[in-house]
């Protein structure tokens, strides 16, 4: 008997060790991975997407904004106005969907040092139904110490943006993010605000293999727990933005109507005056390349 019962409990141990191997097996091949990139570049128009490309990359990023469209052909719809605006930037990728950056700018001669760290990626399986990334930057307003007054510190160049961005890719064709920021600056005029929050909307909907529809809307908002002033004397206005996007594997280019001249973004939450609804358009394009470490 007591042999029979020993043969028994080994074959018992033997079968729950065969159904153990079989889910742990089962477990290894339904690991739920990555969604294929919701974006295929880091940029959408004026905003961030949570795209990092892979470690060890380096991008060069050309953006440039002609004026606003407002005065028609008196200069082809500002192609020749005079306050274009170019930003030039190189970000590496350190480490796995983590990126830095610095980038300098025509308007205030802004030099800006920035970073980006995707917290979380949506899974395909909707294990995480989400991305999450956080984006940052610290610009250094390079114009003649005199705009700033007698008071003048190094510290009065300084400000600062930090947005939080969550995106989802719905399926093959459209990816659409929500984000919130927030942006300082050291120095303004009396009689504007020093903190700003804002709210916005982008997203991208691909219609052939490598060209999309994308487009952008960003509202600085009033809020008066955080307001220095009686009244909002120079609220931001709007930022409204839609465009073309071109993909291949190295390169994206971006053609676009944006309603904010700025290329770096504090600079359109805090000052940003163009109304889309009264001609306060301008033509604008980002190229990105990247290289392969």
């Amino acid at each position: 008997m007591k042999k029979v019962l020993f043969t028994m409990m080994l074959a018992t141990a033997f079968a729950l060790s065969g159904f153990a191997q079989e889910d742990e097996s089962q477990a290894v091949k339904e690991k739920d991975k990555p969604v294929r990139p919701p974006f295929q570049s880091g940029y959408l128009i004026d905003n961030q997407t949570t795209f990092i490309p892979s470690e060890g990359t380096l991008e060069y990023v050309i953006q440039h904004k002609f004026g606003t469209m407002d005065n028609g052909f008196s200069d082809l719809f500002g192609l020749y106005a005079p306050g274009a605006n170019i930003r030039l930037a190189l970000n590496y990728v350190l480490i796995k969907n983590l990126q830095v950056g610095y980038g300098i700018t025509r308007q205030k001669m802004h030099s800006d040092f920035n970073v980006k760290y995707t917290i979380l990626e949506q899974t395909r399986q909707n294990t995480i139904p989400v991305a999450v990334a956080f984006y940052g930057n610290i610009a250094i307003d390079g114009s003649n110490k005199d705009i700033f007054g007698d008071e003048y510190t190094a510290s009065n160049r300084l400000s600062y943006f930090s947005q939080l961005i969550i995106g989802r890719k719905f399926n093959d064709w459209l990816s659409l993010q929500f984000n919130t920021s927030f942006t300082h600056y050291n120095s303004v005029d009396s009689d504007y605000e020093h903190d700003i929050i804002s709210l916005g909307i982008n997203g991208r909907a691909q219609f052939s293999p490598q060209s999309s529809i994308i487009f952008q809307y960003d509202s600085p908002l009033k809020v008066k727990a955080i307001s220095e002033q009686r009244g909002f004397y120079h609220p931001a206005k709007p930022n409204l933005g839609i465009g073309w996007e071109i993909c291949t594997s190295t390169h994206a280019f971006h053609i676009y109507v944006a309603s904010a001249d700025g290329l770096v973004p504090q600079q359109n939450m805090m000052f940003n005056q163009n109304d889309f609804a009264d001609g306060g358009l301008m033509l604008g394009f980002t190229i990105t390349r990247l290289w392969s470490f």
